[in-house]
């Protein structure tokens, strides 16, 4: 069996293992991308956060996706009932981006993917991660190429950005229930026909809450070419109710709120509709031995605040930082360097999804005498700014929105 070297393998071409890539590159290492899809492949997730913009601006990309065409974005709507709110990311507590996109993940990925490869890593589509032993002095990798010839690779780290592949969780054991309920998600693609003006805001994402449920919401993502993203997410057993295919069930959900209805009244759905069950994830260590998960891979939480793909790229930075020092001979610990910074930002994140689904958090921003100081703390939170610990609500998250919580009830 052909044994090829490098320096690090990266499993996956999306968004966490291409930023991870294009920083490793930076720093002159050399870089193996094997992904086992074809790109461009379908993919959802389609609402970046400003603070992704900072990790993919670092890893010399940011031209490649400006230079894309997708859909511009500067804030998020909430609509619930009568009731309608938006927060503008450009008007935050935190520093940094306050804009950036709503893309198609399929042609995303790939526009980071061949960035990748332009900065000199190299990148194989169809290669498929069989197997890997992690038990030596360096990880080694057995793979399966598209015309089924097998080959090993050794290399000195080991990234995991395979998503919700989860190829190193699963091969090594790695898995562990996550602490969230069950819920799933129904999605497609509609031709969406809303007409210009009105209260649809083409360069925010929208996040509909079901009239009757607290824990049933919409979302839709307006593209640049007339189309948008359309889902909805909610505990099995409520989507279970529903019968007939994916499209049909996605429907007549859609069907239950009147506003989301009104609005998408001219759509053309033109994509059948799919469906994820049971996607909350969580791992029992984030690294090992010359190895680490990077974004999903290692933890999912839930799509509600779009945190996935800022969540994989800040991973890919921190990583990054920490393989590079290693090959400048300084002895990292990966716990404290990689796995709690990481958490750190994630647990703050996991503090909103859990006051959104109890509804608390929905109080909050539907409150009509909002403070505005407060109104941008929490706008920086939904920018993806949850390692800003100078914003009250990320030192100190739990109980600063327990306050707030109880205020906005009363």
């Amino acid at each position: 069996m052909k044994v090829e070297k490098t320096e690090v393998v990266i499993i996956g071409a999306g968004p966490s293992g291409s930023v991870a890539a294009g920083l490793l590159r930076k720093q002159g290492r050399q870089v193996l991308i094997l992904e086992r899809e074809q790109f461009p492949r379908f993919s959802i997730g389609e609402s970046l956060l400003p603070q992704s913009m900072e990790y993919i601006e670092e890893a010399g990309m940011i031209r490649d996706v400006v230079e894309a065409g997708f859909q511009y974005k500067n804030g998020a709507a909430f609509a619930r009932g009568e009731q309608y709110t938006d927060f503008d990311f450009r008007d935050k507590f935190s520093k940094g981006w306050g804009t950036t996109y709503q893309v198609q993940r399929g042609t995303f990925d790939h526009v980071l993917a061949l960035a990748a490869e332009r900065m000199g890593a190299t990148l194989r589509f169809r290669h498929t991660v069989e197997s890997v032993d992690v038990t030596g002095a360096e990880p080694e990798i057995t793979v399966r190429s598209p015309e089924g010839e097998t080959y090993r690779v050794q290399a000195r780290f080991l990234l995991d950005a395979s998503g919700f592949g989860r190829v190193l969780p699963r091969l090594l054991d790695l898995e562990t229930p996550s602490n969230f309920p069950v819920r799933g998600a129904l999605f497609t693609h509609v031709e969406d026909r809303v007409p210009s003006g009105g209260n649809f805001d083409r360069s925010k994402i929208r996040v509909t809450v079901h009239p009757k449920h607290v824990h049933v919401w919409y979302w839709t993502i307006p593209f640049s070419n007339g189309r948008c993203s359309l889902g909805v997410v909610a505990k099995r057993e409520y989507l279970e109710q529903f019968q007939g295919t994916e499209t049909e069930r996605l429907k007549a959900i859609v069907g239950e709120d009147p506003s989301l209805s009104n609005l998408l009244k001219n759509a053309v759905w033109d994509t059948p509709a799919r469906s994820i069950t049971g996607y909350a994830a969580n791992v029992k260590s984030l690294w090992g031995n010359g190895f680490a998960l990077l974004g999903n891979a290692g933890e999912f939480l839930d799509p509600v605040f779009s945190s996935g793909v800022t969540i994989a790229v800040k991973s890919a930075s921190l990583a990054a930082k920490c393989i590079g020092r290693v090959f400048a001979g300084e002895t990292v610990d990966w716990e404290r360097d990689y796995a709690v910074p990481l958490k750190a930002g994630v647990d703050t994140f996991r503090t909103f999804v859990e006051s959104w689904y109890a509804g608390g958090f929905q109080d909050i921003i539907f409150h009509p005498n909002a403070s505005p100081e407060v109104r941008r703390m929490i706008s920086a939170i939904l920018a993806g700014y949850a390692w800003d610990k100078e914003n009250p609500f990320v030192a100190d998250s739990r109980r600063r929105l327990g306050v707030l919580e109880k205020l906005c009830a009363a």
